[in-house]
């Protein structure tokens, strides 16, 4: 990929973040911001193609769809825009990963290890979900462009104010309870991970357009709180405060392990001590007094938006 030119939408973002980080040696990297480049914008975003020659796109941007910002009225037509902007230019670039979601397959139930043959059986009545469908749709039906359903991602650089394996850790390691609405099994990912699946698809030509990104072995938020008091001297109180389990969120990866064949996925016991010494480090930068005033996560909850 030395020659290759990457561009990446979302870049200060989490996951564009560390996009940008973990290829920035590999590839040359063009990451703007919204104020050098609007991609609600038809006429801006044809004008960048023309002015740039690039090889791979791939498409973190997103509006809304979290607890800390859910986004305009019309998110829905804001997200499918700037794809649509993105997938007009498709004769300029060799391929565009995109990054879709569980939440596709419609939240409302419980998504048990979910195939992706179920896409299309319920659509989403949530903004953020509904995008991220009509946009898979489309799609289903392009030459160049690649599906990552997320359901889970956590590493560095996510926002810790509201995201639930960071917020925890950083809250044992600010010596303070850690504190959930209900207990569920997730599937997630570290985003290191993610990096090394991303760079697969870059690479190699797929035979489908979408792919659920998952370890198939989720993890209940309990078991996570656990391995973080067990990975500290401090051991923060564990409050739930509804009994029993919410609907589950994983998917089915039979998919993505065919087309990565032996894939080592990063364990919790292993991802969580190494996202801690992280913590660790930055803990002087953090607002303590945002974290104990709890503003965007009074009970601590999972989203599986980027």
């Amino acid at each position: 990929m030395k020659n290759k030119t990457l561009f990446v939408t979302g870049g200060t973002g989490f996951i564009g973040r560390n996009i940008h980080e973990y290829f920035r040696d590999k590839a040359t990297v063009i990451a703007p911001t919204h104020m050098q480049l609007d991609l609600l914008s038809q006429d801006a975003v044809d004008t960048f193609f023309r002015d740039y020659e690039i090889d791979y796109v791939v498409h973190c941007a997103n509006i809304g769809g979290n607890r800390k910002y859910p986004g305009p009225a019309d998110s829905v037509s804001r997200n499918t825009r700037i794809f649509c902007n993105l997938l007009k230019n498709s004769q300029h670039f060799d391929k565009l990963i995109h990054f879709g979601s569980g939440a596709e397959y419609d939240k409302r139930r419980p998504l048990s290890q979910i195939p992706e043959t179920s896409f299309g059986e319920r659509i989403p009545v949530d903004d953020y979900g509904f995008s991220k469908y009509l946009i898979s749709k489309y799609i289903e039906k392009s030459e160049n462009c690649v599906c990552l359903r997320l359901f889970g991602v956590f590493g560095k650089y996510e926002d810790f104010e509201y995201k639930f394996i960071s917020n925890a850790l950083v809250k044992n390691l600010l010596q303070m309870p850690i504190r959930l609405r209900q207990n569920v099994y997730f599937d997630w990912l570290y985003i290191t991970d993610l990096m090394k699946i991303v760079m697969h698809f870059i690479e190699h030509d797929t035979p489908d357009r979408a792919y659920n990104i998952t370890t198939g072995n989720p993890v209940d938020l309990l078991t996570i709180a656990d391995t973080i008091n067990q990975n500290s001297a401090f051991k923060s109180e564990i409050i739930v405060e509804t009994p029993g389990l919410n609907n589950e969120y994983s998917g089915d990866n039979t998919r993505l392990l065919t087309e990565i064949r032996n894939f080592q996925f990063t364990p919790m016991s292993r991802a969580i001590p190494e996202l801690r010494e992280y913590y660790t480090s930055i803990l002087p930068q953090i607002d303590s007094d945002a974290i104990r005033r709890d503003e965007y996560t009074r009970y601590c909850t999972v989203n599986s938006s980027l």
